[in-house]
């Protein structure tokens, strides 16, 4: 075919330049993308609710109630777990259940918003710590959607046939930014460390693995869940020690709770729909939902209003609260590893967060 490639329109239609005309041609995608492996990663100190209230003016009623967390895993101080080292570990336990050798990676792709370095990212890290040959290496910062937004990255390169075999990681450490005062309580009470990973590959029954991705985002609500410094916009380190002021919350995370709960319950509906809409799928064609991890109320809510039962949610933000880019992964490993996802089950990630982001996957497992 003597046609220069010009431009995907979408999945399934491409353009091409014929001579001095385009002519829009449908093309059938060679391959589907599905998770061949899985891993998490968890640090073993665990900070209980009753913890939280020798630090702070908290019980454990008071976050049960609100998010349904019961304990959360902190790194401590010196055990030399970082974002990267966690992702490792997660890495490497996904890559030993996909059966393929480390050098059978072909693209990195890490999800976090508490990176080891300000740059360069974490994704590189891994690389070398996994001692893979030179393949490419991306960090996504989307938060608490950022594990389906980097499945769905990586599901295209895929589809395309850029690459084969592809690693995905979400891992996060928050506790070492979080203010473990009253003053902070709202967040900090929330947030929990942790890795989960993923290895895809090329699947040719395209009425397999994932079916499709969809992403949206309204940066108009940016500042409704934010971390305003360091940062090049507004604060940076030496505005901080030029101001050296004790009251000086910019360094840790904010958010406004209730809008961002108000948001969430209808962008995790819409996205979720949207998704078995395009695959042709009712609510009742759902055989596991694997939610972000965020407020336990969230995804009850969630749940309700789709009518699924216990069996049909896997939730374990009891034990590691909100591990944001982390806590898919490790909730469809842990899923998985119990036996509650099945060859041939309908499988949907969900998230919703900071930007606002959120997104949705279907998957054939």
């Amino acid at each position: 075919m003597n046609s220069l490639f010009m431009k995907a329109v979408n999945c399934d239609t491409i353009f091409f330049k014929q001579k001095n005309s385009l002519e829009l041609i449908k093309l059938k995608l060679m391959y589907n993308s599905k998770i061949i492996g899985l891993g998490k990663y968890v640090p073993d100190n665990i900070v209980t609710n009753a913890d939280l209230s020798k630090m702070m003016d908290t019980n454990d009623e008071w976050i049960t109630e609100r998010t349904g967390i019961k304990e959360r895993r902190w790194v401590k101080e010196g055990s030399g777990d970082t974002t990267a080292t966690m992702g490792v570990k997660a890495a490497k336990q996904a890559i030993e259940r996909a059966g393929i050798d480390k050098d059978d990676i072909d693209f990195i792709i890490f999800a976090t918003l508490s990176p080891d370095m300000y740059f360069p990212g974490p994704g590189v890290q891994v690389q070398h710590a996994l001692d893979i040959k030179t393949v490419g290496a991306l960090d996504v910062r989307n938060q608490c959607s950022g594990f389906v937004y980097a499945l769905s990255v990586a599901d295209n390169f895929i589809k395309t046939g850029m690459y084969k075999n592809i690693l995905v990681i979400g891992s996060e450490l928050h506790s070492h930014g979080l203010d473990k005062t009253t003053r902070g309580r709202g967040v900090t009470v929330i947030f929990g460390d942790g890795a989960g990973a993923a290895v895809l590959t090329r699947e040719e029954d395209t009425n397999k693995g994932i079916l499709s991705t969809h992403l949206h985002s309204q940066g108009e609500h940016a500042e409704e869940l934010v971390l305003v410094a360091p940062g090049m916009g507004k604060r940076w380190v030496n505005d901080i020690i030029a101001d050296n002021d004790p009251e000086d919350t910019s360094y840790f995370p904010h958010m406004n709770g209730q809008f961002v709960f108000k948001n969430a319950v209808v962008r995790f509906s819409e996205v979720i729909m949207e998704g078995l809409a395009k695959n042709n799928m009712d609510k009742d064609a759902i055989d596991m939902l694997i939610p972000h991890q965020a407020n336990l109320r969230i995804a009850q809510f969630i749940q309700k209003k789709f009518g699924l039962t216990d069996d049909q949610v896997f939730n374990n933000i009891m034990k590691y609260g909100n591990t944001t880019a982390a806590s898919i992964p490790i909730a469809l490993t842990e899923a998985w590893e119990e036996g509650k996802i099945k060859e041939g089950d309908n499988v949907v990630l969900a998230a919703f967060g900071s930007g606002f982001t959120w997104g949705s996957a279907i998957i054939k497992w």
